[in-house]
C-alpha cells in the first residue's frame, strides 16, 4: 500500500518483491507483502524462493503454510511445482518430515485437481526426485518406489536417487536391479550413482558384479572420483579381494596428494576383515605418519579383530 493508500498493481508488487528478495532485503519484501491486499501464485512463489534461496529454511515453511491457511491449493501449476521444490528442499535442511509427509499427499492432489492434463507433478523430474528422496529418508520405501514408478521420463537424478534410497536402507538386491533397468533405459550414470551400486555389490560380497561396475567408471572416466574410489576400496576389501583393495587404494594415492580419510578407513577394515592382522597393525603406523587418525569406533574393532 502506498501513502495514499492505493493498492499497486500486482505487476509492480511483483517486481518490487522480485528486486528486494534478489538484494537479500528480505524485512522490506516482507514489509510490502505484509501490506499487500491481493497476492496471486507469483507473489507467494517469490516470496518463499526469495527465502529459501537466502537461507531462510523456517521461514520458507512458515510462508509455506501460510498459503495453505489463506489460499488453499494453488491453482498455477507452474508456480505449485517451484513453491513444492523449495519447500521439500526446506523440510530436508530443517528435518521436518511431519510437513514433508503433507506435502506428499497434498501432491497427490494436485496430481488429481491440476495435472492430469498433459503431464503432472509426478511427472516433473525435480519434484519427483525431490519426494523419492524425502520419502526414502522417512524409510518408506514402497511409497518412494511409487513415487518413482509415476514418473514417466526418468533422468540421471531419478534413477540415482532410487538407487541411493535402496542402498541407504541395505536394499541392496533392489539396488542391482535398478541399476540394470537403468542400463537398459540409457541413462547416464554419475559417481553418486556407481558409488552406491559398488556399495551394495560390497555388502553382498558380489566381487564379480563390483568389477563390472568398475569397467563402468574406468569406461565413464569416473574412477578416481572420491566417492567411487572408496566405494571400490570398501568393495573389494569386502569381497576378500584385498590385493586388489591395496592396489587400488595405492593408485588412489598417487592420483590424489591426500587420498580421503575414507580410503584408509576402508582399506584398514578390509585388512581387520580378512585376516591380515600384521597388516592391519602397520596400516595403522601409516596412516599415523600421514596424518590420518581413524574413527575411535574402527580403532576397537581392529583391537578386537587382531586380539582374537
Amino acid at each position: 500500500m502506498t501513502q495514499n493508500g492505493y493498492q499497486p498493481t500486482l505487476l509492480l508488487a511483483n517486481r518490487l518483491l522480485l528486486m528486494y528478495v534478489s538484494c537479500g532485503r528480505l524485512d522490506s519484501a516482507h514489509q510490502l507483502f505484509d501490506k499487500m491486499l491481493l497476492k496471486d501464485s507469483i507473489i507467494w512463489a517469490t516470496m518463499i524462493v526469495g527465502h529459501f534461496d537466502n537461507g531462510e529454511h523456517v521461514e520458507t515453511l512458515t510462508l509455506f503454510k501460510l498459503i495453505q491457511e489463506q489460499c488453499g491449493l494453488l491453482e498455477d501449476a507452474s508456480m505449485w511445482g517451484l513453491i513444492v521444490d523449495c519447500v521439500l528442499r526446506a523440510c530436508i535442511q530443517t528435518g521436518d518430515f511431519e510437513l514433508g509427509t503433507q506435502i506428499h499427499g497434498l501432491v497427490l492432489k494436485m496430481d488429481k485437481r491440476i495435472f492430469n492434463k498433459g503431464g503432472g507433478c509426478s511427472d516433473d523430474l525435480f519434484i519427483g526426485s525431490l519426494l523419492i528422496n524425502f520419502i526414502g529418508k522417512l524409510g518408506c520405501i514402497s511409497s518412494a518406489r511409487c513415487i518413482f514408478d509415476k514418473v514417466e521420463l526418468r533422468d540421471t537424478v531419478v534413477w540415482t536417487n532410487m538407487i541411493v534410497v535402496y542402498s541407504r536402507e541395505e536394499h541392496f538386491k533392489e539396488v542391482l536391479e535398478v541399476f540394470k533397468e537403468m542400463g537398459r533405459s540409457g541413462s547416464e550414470k554419475n559417481n553418486f550413482t556407481l558409488s552406491s551400486v559398488i556399495r551394495a555389490c560390497g555388502r553382498m560380497g558380489d566381487g564379480r558384479g563390483g568389477r563390472q561396475v568398475h569397467c563402468n567408471a574406468i569406461k565413464l572416466g569416473i574412477e578416481w572420483d572420491q566417492f567411487v574410489q572408496c566405494s571400490l576400496v570398501d568393495m573389494y576389501g569386502k569381497c576378500g579381494m584385498v590385493k586388489d583393495a591395496r592396489k587400488l587404494f595405492e593408485m588412489a594415492r598417487g592420483y590424489e596428494k591426500r587420498t580421503n580419510n575414507l580410503c584408509w578407513n576402508a582399506m584398514l577394515t578390509g585388512y581387520a576383515q580378512n585376516g591380515f592382522y600384521n597388516e592391519a597393525i602397520k596400516f595403522l603406523y601409516e596412516m599415523q605418519s600421514n596424518g590420518v587418525q581413524p574413527p575411535e569406533s574402527l580403532l576397537n574393532q581392529v583391537r578386537i579383530d587382531c586380539g582374537n
